[in-house]
């Protein structure tokens, strides 16, 4: 769910693609095929298809996706081509994790109340659109938008897992200012991952 702050802070375009927040629940289909798409790439290579498709069907199917646009504590900013609609997305979650490793990473081991820190709880683009060398590439577009996102709602740190081995997602998130911090576990249909909590102030 969006305030206008918020909406402005996502909201740019640049050549075809748009980057802004989704405010309507009838996207949710065409921002959960992304995402049923994109999740598989970020998976370690011993995952299993099956543990990677029921993962897919309990948390990234489109009820999911329309229950975190209509939520206040989730902004979910997409970005879309005018050719090809949705081709990436991120999902905010805007209030302090309760996974004690998390947790403990953070600083936030044994206070309460509001935290002034906001998850980036997923982050992805359709491969055919990562680009290599293109400075507005939807990717680095996506999170300048949920950085500013996350600051319009008071966020003063913004974090996120990353699984150890994805290799990739770690260069670019240490090329988005992020450090890591500590580790946690990630269940995925009951096989037990292992991911980095990575850190950067807003």
């Amino acid at each position: 769910m969006l305030d206008d702050t918020a909406r402005d802070s996502a909201a740019r375009s640049v050549g075809d693609t748009v980057i802004e927040l989704a405010d309507d629940p009838s996207e949710a289909s065409a921002i959960a095929v992304v995402a049923a798409a994109t999740f598989p790439l970020a998976c370690p290579p011993h995952s299993t298809p099956d543990d990677v498709a029921a993962h897919i069907a309990m948390h990234l199917a489109p009820a999911n996706v329309a229950a975190w646009i209509a939520d206040d504590a989730y902004d979910v900013v997409v970005a879309r081509h005018h050719d090809d609609g949705v081709i990436g997305y991120t999902l905010l979650v805007h209030s302090a994790p309760s996974d004690d490793d998390v947790r403990t990473a953070l600083g936030l081991e044994g206070t309460s109340g509001p935290a002034r820190i906001t998850e980036i709880s997923k982050m992805y683009v359709l491969p055919e659109h990562h680009g290599t060398t293109r400075s507005d590439r939807p990717s680095h577009r996506l999170m300048a938008a949920a950085l500013d996102v996350a600051r319009a709602k008071g966020s003063t740190r913004a974090w996120l897992g990353v699984n150890q081995e994805n290799r990739r997602a770690l260069r670019y998130y240490a090329k988005m200012g992020f450090t890591r911090a500590g580790t946690k576990t990630f269940d995925m249909n009951g096989a037990v991952e292992h991911d980095y909590v990575l850190v950067r102030d807003l």
